[in-house]
This record gives C-alpha cells, structure tokens and sequence, in this order.
C-alpha cells in the first residue's frame, strides 16, 4: 500500500504555483453516498449495499462528473480503502480457514485461468483483434481485472487506446457480474461456499467480488473473498512469464520499468497477518460483528468510488469487437468454473 503520507494528501502542479489537494473532500462525497447506499442496502438486502453504492456513484459521476479536487479523495477510497477493508476482513477469518479455503480453490482456479487465456487467443483472432489488447483482455479476466491489466502495460506496452479499451470492457463486465451473479446463484441454488468459489474464480476484480459474494451471503463473502485474493497472487508469475517472453522476443531487456515489488498486491500480506491475528486469540469473538460492520461499510465506499469513476460514454465508445471478446472470455471462464466445480461435486 501507499505510504501514510501519500494517503494523506495528492500533490497537484497547478499555475501559478505548488498547492496542495486534500483527499477529504472526495472521501466525503463518497462516504455521503455510500451511507445512503447503507440505508437502501438494508431496506432492499437481496441487492445489497455494495450494489447500490456502485449505481449510485455511476449515476452521479454521469449527471454531473465530480470536479478535479474531488478526485484524489475518489482514489483514495476506490484503492486504498478497498485495500484496507479486505484487511479488516481478515480479522474474522482465521489463518487455518485462510489457508484451507485457498488451497481448495487451486484447481478451479487453473482451470479457469487456462479458459481465459485460451479463448481469448482463439476469440481473438476470430474477431481480429490486435495482440495486445487481446493479451490485456486476457489477462484481466483471468486474473484480477484492472490492477492486472495495469501490471501488464509497461511489460507488453500495449498503445494507450488498447490499455483504456481493455480495462473498460473488463469494467463492463465487472459491472454485469455485480448485479447478476448473486440471482443467478439463487436461481442455480449454490451454496455459499459453491457460490463464493465461483464469483471467486470467474468475476474479474476484487472489488467486484467481494460485492457480489456479501450480496449472496457472509459464509460467500468470506469465502469469495479468500479465493479471489489466491487468484490475486497470480499476478506475480504471469508477469514474470510475460517479462521473460517480452524480453526474449525483444532480445533486449524490453520491460526496463518492471517491478516485481510494485506489481505485487501487498495487501494480501497483510489481510494473512490479520487471519493470523485473529488466530492467536488476541481479538475477542464480541468485536467481530462490529469488525465486519466496519470492513461492509469500507467496501460499499470503494464500490461507490469506483462508481464515481466510471464514464458510461467512454465504455459505449470502446466499440463492438473488445466487448464481444471481454464477453467470450468472461462466458468461458464462468462456465468451466461451475464445470469444475460440478464435477468435482463441489457445488
């Protein structure tokens, strides 16, 4: 995670001198919406809170896009708060649970990772779609949405256009899956666990996940949760691969702003040392449902950032063929999920 000081305050170059922005006004306006967005949650609990702050933020930033010096408080709360309720979750979860839950998830995960990346070689180039977008389709479903996307850039160096192409069709997606995933569970009668092992695998980014895994249920939640941030982890040797395989084809060092520590999502070191925490007895049973309180509320206010973030006519404008093949992909790794799953006897 960033620094304290870089939480903080954002430093902005305006004429004709240096100001600083605060993040606290756009923390304000997310935290405004995302209580209202609470209040609707638990009047309409089948939709949950998550949900509504992502519409709500949608349909703010859409009326009336939030002004520059809101901003870098919207960052803050689509990323670090994020990054810190997943923590805050790992308080209610102990390291044995952790550990169990990821391990019995790999298998489903391989599977699904290998769907994405092989139907989006092949859709690809049914669709003819350029490499490198296809690539960074790719890679966003089959790992973790965005921040993939963006740990891939400097190594493949896709054209800007690519890159905004790409993270808006997994966006798109993202957004489907929020609003789909947890009726269609009720329709397929899953389980918590066999619902929270598949928004775990097949949804894209962790904010997404974790919406649609706490709409369905806590035990879902919990355990979505768990699954996806193992599937997180995966970054790390994807981008080795795809480093290794840039500069081999390159026969020079083609990705010289690779690093493994930026790319690395630290906060699942840190969600781990709050499971072993929780472990050692030290927090007592009585504070977990103010914990867990505390961690819904930190997730509706990501959900509603990124909400705020979010320019409907910038995706309706990414064009046909990247949203047929985020759509190919997505499908592919949905269903051999459940496949999986189903075989297994999982579900």
């Amino acid at each position: 995670m960033n620094s304290t000081a870089d939480t903080l305050r954002i430093d902005t170059e305006t004429a004709p001198g240096r100001i600083r922005t605060s993040i606290w006004p756009g923390l304000l306006l997310t935290a405004l919406i995302a209580i209202a967005a609470l209040g609707l949650g638990r009047l309409w609990p089948l939709v949950g809170g998550p949900v509504f702050g992502l519409v709500l933020g949608i349909a703010v930033r859409n009326l009336r896009a939030p002004g520059a010096d809101l901003q870098p408080g919207i960052r803050v709360a689509g990323k670090q708060v994020l990054q810190w309720s997943i923590v805050a979750l790992g308080l209610n979860l102990s390291l044995t649970q952790v550990l169990r839950t990821g391990a019995s998830s790999l298998e489903v995960t391989a599977v699904t990772i290998t769907a994405a990346f092989v139907s989006a070689a092949l859709l690809g180039r049914m669709l003819g779609i350029p490499p490198k977008l296809k690539l960074l389709i790719g890679i966003g479903t089959a790992i973790c949405g965005g921040s993939a996307i963006a740990a891939a850039t400097p190594i493949v160096r896709p054209d800007e256009h690519e890159t905004a192409f790409a993270i808006s069709t997994i966006f798109l997606f993202n957004l489907v899956a929020v609003l789909t995933f947890p009726a269609l569970g009720h329709l397929m009668g899953l389980s918590p666990r066999g619902f929270g092992l598949w928004a775990g695998t097949a949804i894209n980014d962790t904010s997404s996940v974790v919406a649609a895994g706490y709409t369905y249920g806590k035990a879902a939640g919990d355990f979505a949760t768990i699954v996806k941030l193992t599937r997180a982890t995966l970054i790390v040797p994807v981008c080795l691969v795809l480093a290794f395989l840039e500069m081999r084809r390159h026969r020079k060092h083609a990705s010289s702003d690779f690093s493994l520590r930026r790319i690395f999502p630290w906060f699942i070191v840190w969600f781990v040392a709050a499971s072993a925490l929780r472990s050692t007895g030290l927090i007592p049973d009585s504070w977990t449902p103010a914990i867990h309180d505390v961690a819904g509320f930190m997730i509706i206010m990501a959900l509603t950032a990124i909400g705020l973030s979010s320019d409907l006519r910038r995706m309706a404008a990414t064009g046909v063929r990247p949203i047929l093949l985020g759509l190919g992909v997505w499908a592919a790794v949905a269903f051999s999920s459940l496949g999986v799953q189903l075989l297994m006897g999982q579900l």
